[in-house]
């Protein structure tokens, strides 16, 4: 595998039915992401690896709404709200 002595990879110990330990080697995961304007962690968006992330369906990626995957439900409703007053 290309790359293993870097941490690019996570490291896992893993005992053989034999009795040997071997490393396997996982992707990481993403970090959590985080509203844009309170920078809390946003719900509705699972926390996987990239290449599982790309293979969900696009009603799974982000929550279907104005906003959706970018902001929060709060920081979205006040962004809204201003827009609206400002019209």
């Amino acid at each position: 595998m290309k790359g293993t002595r870097s941490r690019k990879q996570r490291k896992l110990k893993k005992k053989t039915p034999g009795g040997k330990l071997v490393i396997h080697y996982k992707k990481r995961k993403t970090k959590k992401l985080k509203c844009s304007i309170c920078k809390k962690p946003l719900h509705g968006i699972p926390n996987l690896t990239k290449s599982d992330f790309d293979r969900l369906p696009k009603t799974q990626k982000r929550p279907q709404r104005p906003y959706g995957g970018v902001l929060c439900s709060k920081c979205a409703k006040k962004k809204i709200i201003e827009e609206k007053c400002l019209k």
